[in-house]
């Protein structure tokens, strides 16, 4: 059955489908050479209750050299941490309502940076998946490691250009190429791209649609994957896409948030 439209919870449900862990201190299967952080930032992280449930986030640091920054929660201080969302470089305040009343939350960002591949643009056929395509087991939507030719690979953040300065810069070289996108149906679009990054922590999916005028991503997936399938809105017919190598920065300080009794 096809997925229904991405709406705000949806999408951190799709950012974990796709492959990312629970927490971003999982260590990958393969081994990895030792490389240098992104910068943080100086990020200062904040937090206050709007409400005994309801929590609002805000953050200051300077995001030079950094393509994004992801918050994340644990209700216990050592983790797991859990992705909340990653933010736009411009972002400076969230908001987490809902909270379980009476309970210990711990709230840090971190910056990422990587280089992102060379868009493309992808135009869907009119309406909707037929039922042949809705009885499909969607099994080219799985995040996996096609093999291919071998390719050079690169640190995604350059060592030469600062280290964990804020003049350090992501590695083009590492950036992901050949980047394909093969419409499926209506509704779907699996993508391939070929890894030269040596050393990332993944890998996002971004899209545009038209008239937003930035990149967000919509599937954050594990090191290593090269295939993608994507199951887009109705009524996202046109945008371009481009994936993202990039590694997580130095993360902030750790914000505790005490929630107090539930019900309205």
């Amino acid at each position: 059955m096809l997925s229904p439209p991405r709406t705000p919870a949806m999408m951190v449900l799709l950012l974990v489908l796709a492959g990312c862990t629970a927490s971003p201190d999982a260590t990958p299967d393969r081994t990895r050479a030792a490389r240098p952080a992104p910068p943080g930032g100086g990020l200062v992280l904040t937090g206050k209750l709007d409400s005994p449930v309801h929590a609002t986030l805000r953050w200051k640091g300077d995001g030079q050299g950094t393509a994004g920054r992801v918050l994340e929660f644990a209700t216990e201080p050592t983790g797991p941490y859990t992705v909340l969302e990653f933010l736009a470089p411009g972002r400076t305040e969230f908001e987490h309502p809902d909270l379980m009343p009476h309970t210990s939350f711990f709230y840090r960002l971190r910056p990422y940076s990587g280089p992102a591949s060379a868009p493309v643009e992808v135009t869907l056929p009119p309406g909707k998946p037929t039922a042949e395509d809705q009885e499909d087991d969607h099994t080219w939507t799985a995040p996996r490691t096609v093999d291919g030719p071998e390719a050079d690979t690169h640190p995604v953040v350059d060592a030469t250009a600062g280290g964990r300065s804020p003049a350090a810069e992501p590695s083009e070289a590492a950036a992901p190429g050949d980047l394909r996108a093969t419409v499926m149906h209506a509704a779907g679009i699996r993508f391939t791209w070929t890894d030269h990054a040596e050393d990332e922590d993944g890998f996002l999916l971004e899209t545009m649609p038209p008239g937003s005028g930035t990149y967000r991503p919509v599937a954050v997936l594990d090191p290593d994957i090269n295939s993608f399938g994507l199951i887009t809105p109705p009524d996202e017919k046109t945008a371009s896409y481009r994936v993202r190598a990039f590694v997580y920065g130095e993360q902030s300080n750790i914000v505790q948030l005490e929630t107090g009794a539930g019900g309205r």
